[in-house]
């Protein structure tokens, strides 16, 4: 991945441990199907200094969908208990290379952070590194963080269901190609096969490779091959809003950011009374 102003590199981070006002932020987050548990890993390993921010956790505790965004008096008091201000530069990574960090750099600039990147390569570039991890939770200081939510940055399911019907957006959704098309079960009960009618297909494994983002060129390829114009506007999707934000990183390095992500995602639609389409993208 070439030098890019949302990213941080493992040499620039492993210089700067211990720096005042540089927070970071495990954001390590799996399938409930894998069975594991990013908070158990990161108690076993992480970067030094880092804290764990919880995708599960630090939500919207009154949804019944998973991991929705909390309200602003909630995030507040989660980044201010962890030790994130604001104003501070704020370092994200994930064990998987690029996989949840995404969806947590979304979350924060979203409610207002103004200096957040994330690590190219993730935890596994730093282990193969060989730079330093500690084990247990990491002291939390005091910080502030007052976060106000851009509600511009996310989109509800009838904004989507609207956009779509007046063609005002397009909307990408970054799950893999059989749970798109509907050929497989979704892996939360009660949740319908297939996507949303008219949205278009580019499974992040498109743009992620060895737990980097793919080259601007590639990335743009992509985008194309799926049908889609960075130019106007667009709602990206997946699941339940995570890799939904790697496809959001992804448009913004080629200077398109989304209109939004939609944060309720496949989950709540398709649980819902929307229309389902199967098959290829129409």
């Amino acid at each position: 991945m070439p030098e890019d102003s949302r990213f941080v590199s493992t040499e620039w981070l492993a210089a700067h441990l211990g720096a005042p006002n540089l927070v970071i932020v495990d954001a390590s987050w799996h399938m409930p199907a894998t069975g594991r548990s990013g908070r158990d890993e990161y108690l076993k390993a992480h970067i030094p200094g880092a804290v764990f921010f919880d995708i599960d956790a630090i939500s919207d505790p009154s949804s019944g969908l998973p991991h929705m965004l909390p309200t602003e008096t909630l995030f507040t008091a989660a980044m201010e208990a962890l030790g994130i201000g604001r104003t501070m530069k704020i370092v994200v990574y994930d064990t998987a290379g690029l996989f949840s960090a995404p969806r947590v750099w979304w979350t924060l600039h979203a409610f207002g952070a103004v200096d957040v990147q994330i690590l190219d390569g993730g935890f596994p570039k730093w282990l193969a590194e060989g730079h330093p991890t500690e084990s247990g939770e990491a002291p939390h200081y005091p910080a502030r963080f007052d976060a106000k939510l851009d509600r511009n940055w996310v989109a509800s399911i009838d904004e989507v269901a609207k956009r779509l019907a007046e063609g005002s957006a397009q909307v990408l959704d970054a799950r893999a190609a059989e749970r798109f098309r509907g050929e497989v079960p979704e892996p939360r009960a009660g949740v319908r096969p297939g996507h949303i009618p008219g949205a278009r297909n580019l499974p992040v494994s498109e743009v992620v490779k060895d737990g980097h983002l793919v080259d601007p060129a590639a990335i743009r390829a992509a985008v194309a091959a799926a049908g889609i114009d960075p130019s106007k506007p667009v709602i990206t999707s997946c699941g339940s809003g995570v890799t939904a934000a790697i496809l959001w990183l992804a448009l913004d390095v080629i200077g398109t950011p989304p209109k939004a992500l939609y944060d309720g995602s496949w989950t709540e639609w398709g649980s819902s009374d929307k229309p389902v389409a199967t098959g290829p993208a129409d």
